[in-house]
């Protein structure tokens, strides 16, 4: 498409959001927002946003309003941002009826488009959401994990077999990573499906891993104009600069091979009697688990709920292990600590199993201090940006925040329905009236009672539905790793340590890292063995 054709569309489209904006103008000046900065005709607040990434600046934001509830208006969109715990604690989880919808960018909900509507993470607050959530209360909840605690040491077992193999031939970070990240994707495989993953080539977890990564972009608002100007899906597939209309197409087919070959492969071993247990297994094996009585809607369900606890396990708890190795490399005493508790309680050269976690309370808060520490959801859900002239926030682009199902009104100010609110959770991590020293990685700072854990699996209806599954899987893979192996900062050629830069990385899905040196090595000769061993059984 042209750039003159280009100006001439855009020109056309945002006609709407002129005449939009002139109706409205007057009726919304009878509201009572929250504290806001400068507003601009059409744009808002866009331009009046500290530059930055978003969860910083709209935790700068809140101190230059002195408020922890802040009111933006970009484009049309009305955002809410909530800078406080009890904030979010008040309209997420206690008014949650009203606050557990989604926004669903077009690129995703458009049939003619890539079109996953199904998938937990940006499906609206319908009946179709309550059946999955249904599926994934009953069938990951406390005490159905348990179930899993076996699959989830077995697993542990492997990443330390490959931890044992990591080389000096290419940087540790990415090998550790990849590491990290794969044995996170063959737990889930395995407890989504009953599926084995056979090795990083498998196909089931290749095409997984793109439709994860499509649907990901899709989500941006800003990689797709279609996300903003919803008009232009109407627009033919000839014309010049269409191109992304039949790339939508193209993830489509994939998007959906990808969800049902391993939920049909899973099907088939039920059939045959062969199937390992599994999430998926058990739903398929009783039916009462949805009551949806369309037969093809039903295996819709299904299909989307085991992928999407695939998928969106795989990336976060990958990125928090990272989160957990920068920590204990740059705070070499916490990890002292932490092996000397493990030895002290379990004796030296001994494996840690589920049963041990309550005899643990050091290594347990050093779990919650690397998730505050280091966020991998800063803003309560996944997360991206733009940049225009500078770089500047544009909340449509927060990807899956949560949206106001119904008007309502919190300490004297007005929430209109369809208000995007996003639960800052950088900037509850950074409060120091709960966090002394915030910057500091400090386990200890959770042996005051009243210093809480940061509500790092969201709220409400829409907190992560396999929180307990997650916290299970980090207790044992973190304390297996702590048990067997030593991460610890690089040295020069005369022997000096050199503490590496740990920064995040940008335009991501979660909130990363970036490579950082690092040694990994085993604890010792004796631990070696001990690694070893986990292998015959």
């Amino acid at each position: 498409m042209s750039t003159s054709t280009l100006v001439y569309v855009l020109s056309a489209l945002c006609i709407p959001v002129i005449i939009r904006y002139s109706q409205t103008r007057g009726a919304r000046a009878r509201i009572r927002h929250p504290p806001s900065p400068k507003s601009w005709p059409l744009v808002g607040n866009l331009l009046s946003i500290p530059s930055g990434v978003e969860w910083i600046a709209y935790m700068k934001l809140g101190q230059l309003l002195n408020s922890d509830v802040i009111y933006l208006s970009m484009l049309g969109q009305r955002i809410i941002v909530l800078n406080s715990a009890r904030a979010a604690s008040d309209l997420l989880d206690k008014r949650s009826a009203s606050y557990s919808d989604r926004m669903c960018p077009p690129m995703i909900k458009d049939p003619s488009l890539f079109y996953w509507p199904g998938n937990l993470s940006v499906i609206g607050y319908t009946n179709r959401w309550r059946q999955c959530r249904r599926v994934t209360n009953d069938t990951l909840n406390s005490r159905v994990i348990v179930r899993y605690y076996e699959l989830l040491v077995n697993q542990a077992h492997s990443l330390l077999q490959r931890l044992a193999e990591v080389s000096n031939d290419a940087p540790a970070f990415d090998q550790v990573t990849q590491i990290l990240f794969f044995t996170t994707a063959s737990s889930l495989f395995e407890l989504s499906y009953g599926y084995h993953l056979q090795g990083s080539n498998d196909p089931f977890y290749v095409e997984g891993k793109i439709a994860v990564d499509n649907i990901c972009e899709a989500a941006m608002y800003t990689n797709f104009l279609v996300n903003l100007f919803p008009a232009l899906s109407y627009l033919p597939e000839w014309l010049p600069g269409m191109g992304w209309k039949r790339m939508a197409k193209r993830w489509r087919v994939q998007k959906d091979n990808a969800i049902t070959a391993p939920y049909e492969w899973t099907k088939a071993q039920v059939a045959a009697g062969t199937a390992e247990p599994s999430m998926l297994n058990h739903c398929l094996q009783n039916r009462h688990q949805v009551s949806e009585p369309d037969e093809a809607e039903r295996e819709d369900i299904l299909k989307d709920v085991a992928q999407s606890v695939n998928g969106a396990g795989t990336d976060t708890s990958s990125n928090v292990l990272v989160k957990f190795v920068a920590a204990m490399v740059l705070n070499p005493a916490a990890q002292t600590k932490a092996q000397q508790e493990l030895d002290d309680v379990l004796g030296p050269v001994t494996l840690p199993t589920f049963s041990d976690r309550e005899r643990l309370p050091y290594i347990r808060n050093l779990i919650k201090e690397v998730m505050r520490w280091h966020p991998v959801a800063p803003l309560g859900e996944p997360l991206y940006f733009f940049s225009i002239t500078r770089q500047l926030s544009f909340p449509m682009d927060s990807g899956l925040p949560h949206m106001c199902y119904q008007d309502d009104n919190y300490r004297g100010y007005n929430i209109e329905k369809g208000t995007i609110v996003l639960g800052n959770i950088w900037a509850m991590s950074r409060d120091e009236s709960v966090y002394y020293d915030p910057e500091a990685f400090n386990p200890d700072r959770y042996l005051d009672p009243m210093v809480p854990e940061l509500p790092s699996f969201g709220w409400g209806r829409r907190k992560c539905p396999g929180i307990h599954l997650a916290e299970a899987s980090l207790f044992i893979t973190i304390v297996s790793m702590l048990a067997t192996f030593t991460f610890s900062k690089k040295k020069d050629e005369n022997g000096m340590e050199i503490t590496p830069i740990v920064e995040s990385t940008d335009n991501a899905i979660v909130l990363g890292l970036n490579p950082f040196e690092f040694d990994v090595t085993a604890r010792s000769a004796k631990h070696r063995q001990l690694i070893e061993s986990t292998r015959s059984h």
